[in-house]
């Protein structure tokens, strides 16, 4: 395989090997060098929904229709939702606090928010975090086709007449230390995870509020000390939903007030799908490289829009923007939210 040699990472359920895969690619690029020391003050954070789904397919195939009396000796271990965490830290050696937050689809921003309080608090000096889903297979793809809120065709998050979400899959990790750490070593820094807001909506299992968005994005700029107009970009929740992008949009508007006529929005999961667990880790990364190149990511297939969204939404292209900070919104089943404020290292 391209990326796994051994048997043990080959017979893993892929929403672990996203995790591996990930991980490993965010720690070469950081070029971080794990001493003993710092091995044991380095934790692995991560948020997945759903687990070792397509393990748990596999199993029911194999009792259920085939007959069989026994399952596969690593089904219990391949179907824990923390099996990222576990053998990402198994893999590097790393023995801080490790565990999984499964929270939704609000699962990773989550798991973001908890790596920045730890590492604010002291009880790690590194903080390898994200998330990891996979959910392409029968079980899941039927599941969510309950629901009523699959697309047909396309995601068309913000326009007119949305047809449904796309699911999705993968994973994104990303490795926070302190700005003196970073700077100490000479890392290249994409920008500061500045602030976490985290609230529950205490309303429906599955139709959002509007106030608990809302406060989710009023505590992520308090946290992160950030006034509502050094904010240039919102990578919104945006699942391509009518009830998710209509309260969305209302939220944003509320959340901003007056100062809300210069944002600009945009849905990633239009290109990537929604990854639940792995989506506020996945929409994190898209919102740190847009700060860091300085290029909103589009929204596709907006067309018509929604005459109630006001927001320039990035329709169909990325284009250069500068962008001071930004928030990567979480809305999640079970009124779960969280929101993640990112700003530029050098920005005042």
């Amino acid at each position: 395989m391209q990326y796994f040699t051994s048997r043990l990472h080959q017979g893993l359920d892929r929403s672990t090997q996203f995790a591996l895969v990930a991980a490993n690619e965010a720690i070469a690029d950081s070029g971080i060098q794990f001493s003993d020391a710092l091995k044991q003050r380095t934790g692995v954070i991560t948020g997945c929904s759903i687990g070792g789904a397509i393990t748990q397919d596999d199993f029911y195939e194999r009792i259920y229709k085939q007959g069989r009396r026994r399952a596969a000796p690593m089904t219990i271990p391949n179907t824990m939702r923390s099996a990222g965490a576990s053998h990402v830290s198994m893999e590097h050696g790393l023995r801080g606090p490790s565990f999984t937050v499964s929270s939704a689809c609000a699962s990773s921003s989550h798991a973001l928010g908890m790596a920045l309080s730890l590492l604010r608090a002291g009880t790690m000096d590194v903080a390898i975090a994200g998330g990891n889903e996979a959910q392409l297979n029968l079980g899941c793809l039927r599941a969510w086709d309950s629901l009523r809120v699959i697309s047909p065709t396309i995601c068309r998050p913000f326009s007119a007449d949305p047809p449904g979400m796309i699911l999705g899959e993968g994973g994104a990790i990303l490795v926070l230390e302190t700005l003196e750490a970073a700077e100490a070593r000479g890392a290249r820094i994409y920008a500061e995870l500045a602030g976490c807001g985290m609230t529950a909506d205490a309303h429906h299992l599955t139709a959002p509020s509007l106030e608990g968005p809302v406060s989710a994005m009023r505590a992520a700029l308090t946290d992160a000390e950030l006034e509502s107009e050094k904010i240039d970009y919102v990578n919104a929740h945006g699942t391509g939903t009518m009830s998710n992008d209509a309260n969305e949009v209302r939220a944003v508007q509320e959340a901003f007030g007056d100062t809300d006529s210069y944002l600009t929005i945009s849905s990633t999961k239009s290109m990537h799908g929604h990854t639940t667990g792995a989506a506020g880790a996945v929409e994190a990364a898209a919102t740190i490289l847009a700060i860091h190149h300085g290029v909103l990511p589009p929204t596709l297939n907006t067309a018509p829009l929604d005459a109630a969204c006001p927001f320039d939404v990035v329709p169909d292209r990325a284009r250069p923007s500068t962008i001071r900070a930004g928030l990567s919104n979480s809305f999640a089943f079970g009124g779960l939210n969280a929101v993640l404020a990112f700003r530029q290292v050098d920005s005042p």
